[in-house]
């Protein structure tokens, strides 16, 4: 039974190597897929961004059409009946320049409102961006995890089959 004792503690010791070789290939895999696993939540911010992206387009668009027709029919038609029931004409002086100032004014109220739909679809895009960074990141230290956790059972094989070979030399397995 001693005799077989040395056999028994280098196989053992292998064996061990193996295993935990086996475990860090199981930890590598796990970590790869925790890793995609977060990207992929993280990539579901960025569909949903973009379709807030739609939705604040369509209002938008739906507004400017409202805003013109309401400028063109209400503020614009209003102004002519009054003008038109009071005897005044409508090519010189004071009812002109009202007409023209409503004109500026609602040119001025359609341009910001351009101008803020504009700004809001870069804030979408550079928020898009950043998760698409997050996502990539979130894969890469996946990827890190998993190459940390097949280094580690690589080296435990690498130390199993070392201590197997010093116990074999120590007992004077191969004399």
């Amino acid at each position: 039974m001693t005799q077989a004792l040395p056999y028994v503690i280098a196989g053992a010791q292998i064996t061990q190597g193996i295993s935990a070789k086996n475990d860090g290939d199981r930890a590598a895999r796990a970590a790869l897929a925790a890793g995609n696993f977060n990207a992929g939540i993280i990539e579901r911010d960025i569909d949903l961004l973009e379709k807030r992206r739609k939705i604040l387009n369509d209002v938008f668009a739906v507004d400017m059409v409202r805003a013109t027709r309401f400028f063109k029919q209400d503020v614009l038609g209003t102004a002519r009946a009054i003008m038109g029931a009071s005897g005044a004409t409508m090519d010189s002086g004071s009812n002109l320049t009202v007409l023209r100032e409503s004109a500026r004014e609602f040119n001025f109220t359609k341009q910001t409102a351009e101008l803020n739909n504009t700004i809001e679809n870069m804030q979408i895009t550079d928020q898009q961006e950043g998760a698409r960074l997050n996502a990539q990141l979130a894969r890469m230290e996946g990827g890190s995890a998993a190459a940390s956790a097949r280094a580690q059972g690589t080296a435990s094989l690498i130390s199993g089959f070392g201590a197997s070979a010093r116990t074999a030399y120590s007992t004077g397995m191969f004399s």
